[in-house]
């Protein structure tokens, strides 16, 4: 059905760019910098990741930025001569940029005041949120207002769950999310940090297992405790640049919940992997609210 209003997102929501095409979503591209060259996140059209993940393993440390307010202009500002526009945004907790979001909002509904825009926060990143963007497209897809659509996600978030470890704590260092000791001792001890998407929109450390394997199987618990109606949904399984380790990660998600309908794999996107590095499994999936 066409709407009179234009869905869109961003990248960290990992879309694959193949499904971004197929729906006809438009996607801010975020930014990353690398060896001291700045790129934009394409979720994986020119397969970006495997470039990062590469130069992270050769010692390479990537960072991220913020989108300035004009670049967002940009982007909203030919949709919004012409449409309505529904923004689907990544988690505000881990960044200011959904303050240039609504800067560049304002901005133009100003000069545009026949128009509406709503900005929507689905506190999520990653597979979460990209779980959360094709359910609220289907009901676009469906007809549905902008407001319905608002309020789905608002009712919703909350239930789009991220659980995942990592490889090397060097890369937690890094962001600030554990000391230099932490990650130090935590790296001769072979410990592997089980993290949680959290009710406030932010990655937060939930509990320490020793060993990948032990992770792993964490992990799948965690699936089997918190999951909802498992064969009417697909799970994301996103990993940084460890194809085989996802490969069995799923077989323990299938051992641990039978019913599960579908997990598809791929690879997390640069923005996301710059900071939780190579070697990062997480899993992705619709389940009873977030209780951390």
């Amino acid at each position: 059905m066409a709407q009179n209003y234009v869905f869109m997102t961003d990248s960290d929501s990992d879309l694959l760019f193949s499904i971004a095409d197929e729906k006809n979503i438009p996607v801010v591209q975020m930014p990353y910098t690398l060896d001291g060259v700045e790129y934009l996140d394409d979720n994986g059209r020119t397969s970006q990741e495997k470039k990062l993940f590469a130069r992270m393993r050769e010692g390479s440390a990537p960072n991220t930025s913020l989108l300035p307010t004009p670049v967002y202009v940009e982007y909203f500002e030919p949709i919004l001569k012409e449409k309505d526009l529904l923004f689907v945004a990544f988690s505000s907790k881990m960044s200011a940029t959904i303050e240039n979001v609504y800067a560049a909002r304002d901005e133009l509904l100003a000069k545009y005041p026949e128009r509406k825009m709503i900005v929507v926060d689905t506190l999520s990143i990653c597979g979460p949120m990209s779980i959360l963007v094709l359910k609220a497209h289907k009901m676009y897809e469906d007809g549905a207002s902008m407001e319905e659509i608002e309020q789905w996600l608002l009712d919703n978030r909350l239930k789009a769950h991220a659980w995942f470890t990592v490889e090397d704590l060097v890369y937690l260092k890094r962001g600030g999310r554990i000391s230099s000791t932490s990650a130090i001792l935590g790296s001769a001890l072979n410990i592997k940090p089980i993290l949680v998407l959290s009710k406030e929109g932010k990655i937060e450390p939930e509990s320490k297992v020793q060993g990948r394997k032990k992770a792993m199987k964490t992990l799948a618990d965690k699936v089997a405790d918190n999951i909802i109606d498992p064969e009417n949904q697909e799970l994301l399984l996103m990993h940084g640049d460890v194809e085989d380790a996802a490969e069995d990660m799923a077989a323990l998600i299938r051992h641990k919940v039978p019913n599960v309908g579908s997990i598809r794999i791929q690879m997390i996107g640069p923005v996301i992997g710059a900071h939780c590095g190579p070697g990062t499994l997480c899993i992705a999936f619709m389940g009873k609210e977030r209780a951390v």
